[in-house]
């Protein structure tokens, strides 16, 4: 039976009371109630004993609790979103999927029916083992190339993924850059008028901004890797998978890459280079992709400037990768002013 001691409660990133949150999204009345129901289930589907439910995080209308049992760690992540389900069972599959091809996610733990997501009454739960390490540190510059070189792998292995139009919304196939980039301008970003001009100026000089698109993890930031060493142990929340040219992926995980749960800001132009390099020794891009790339990163940066104050610094760093020079290489074709190196 589980342990009577109350589990630590926390919000992830919402300014919210978490035991309010427990009650009004997740029906229980106290933190002890909640464990009660975890051990329950756990040991319901999954056949596991839980000695003790010691912390369950909250967001949105999932919830993730850590739990000890004599067989390890686990973690122990359920929704009380109903649309959200179908996904939850894709991307179940899709994670022991590349967990069976040697990529470094979290894999889910099967119930004893051999479901990898289980629907239980009004939820829809999943158990994991815990993974230790340390959330990327954009700071390290090694542990940054890793990233970039680890996002790469994870993009050729998702390529070749056979069920990507099992998961609801991947079948869609986005429109060109060039398309997307000027519909958002006419619409939005109406602050940084210099920011706006030159993101669509270099629109209109770029060459056609079709690639081809795939199944991409997109939500692939500091919050989301856990590192150990000089390595990446695990890549983690897949619910945000969609279909997506790569290279987009690569931009705007470039541009979050730091940001975790609270006061997101921007990382600097040093790491996007880092991070780019890391993905191009495994990855090499075109130099169409090159030069599309800087027009991504800097639409990404600006859609991220809030209207009104901007205490983490997107404006400033969208300026910064505004003003980044055009280089060219001696025979004219674009080279990418991101990492300082020309196209042989």
């Amino acid at each position: 039976m589980v342990e009577s001691q109350a589990p630590v409660l926390e919000m992830l990133w919402e300014p919210r009371d978490s035991r309010q949150v427990l009650e009004e999204r997740f029906g229980f009345a106290d933190g002890s109630g909640a464990a009660r129901w975890v051990a329950a289930t756990v040991d319901e589907h999954w056949g596991v004993r839980v000695d003790r439910c010691e912390r369950i995080v909250m967001s949105g209308g999932n919830a993730l609790a850590w739990v000890t049992t004599s067989s390890g760690r686990l973690l122990v992540k359920w929704s009380v979103i109903p649309d959200r389900f179908p996904r939850l069972a894709e991307t179940a599959r899709l994670t022991g999927w590349l967990h069976d091809r040697g990529l470094p996610v979290s894999a889910p733990v099967p119930a004893r029916d051999g479901r990898l997501q289980v629907e239980a009454g009004l939820v829809s739960i999943g158990v994991q083992r815990e993974i230790t390490g340390d959330l990327l540190d954009t700071r390290d510059p090694g542990r940054v190339r890793t990233a970039g070189a680890a996002l790469a792998r994870l993009q050729d292995a998702l390529a070749v993924y056979p069920d990507a139009d099992r998961i609801p919304g991947a079948a869609l196939s986005p429109l060109p850059f060039e398309d997307r980039i000027t519909g958002w301008l006419a619409s939005s970003a109406d602050h940084l008028p210099e920011v706006r001009s030159t993101l669509r100026e270099r629109v209109a000089g770029a060459p056609p901004g079709r690639f081809p698109a795939q199944l991409v993890h997109f939500d692939f930031r500091s919050a989301n890797i856990l590192c150990k060493g000089g390595e990446i142990v695990a890549i983690l929340d897949f619910e945000e998978a969609r279909r997506e040219p790569p290279l987009f992926e690569l931009a705007r995980a470039a541009v979050l890459l730091g940001t975790r749960y609270h006061n997101w800001g921007p990382a600097p132009a040093e790491v996007h280079e880092e991070f780019v390099a890391g993905y191009e020794s495994e990855r090499p891009l075109t130099p169409a992709e090159g030069e599309w790339l800087d027009i991504l990163l800097l639409w990404q940066a600006l859609e991220m400037v809030p209207p009104g104050a901007d205490p983490t610094g997107w404006g400033a760093s969208a300026l910064d990768l505004s003003r980044r020079p055009d280089v060219r290489s001696r025979d004219g074709r674009p080279s990418r002013a991101i990492g300082a190196r020309c196209y042989k």
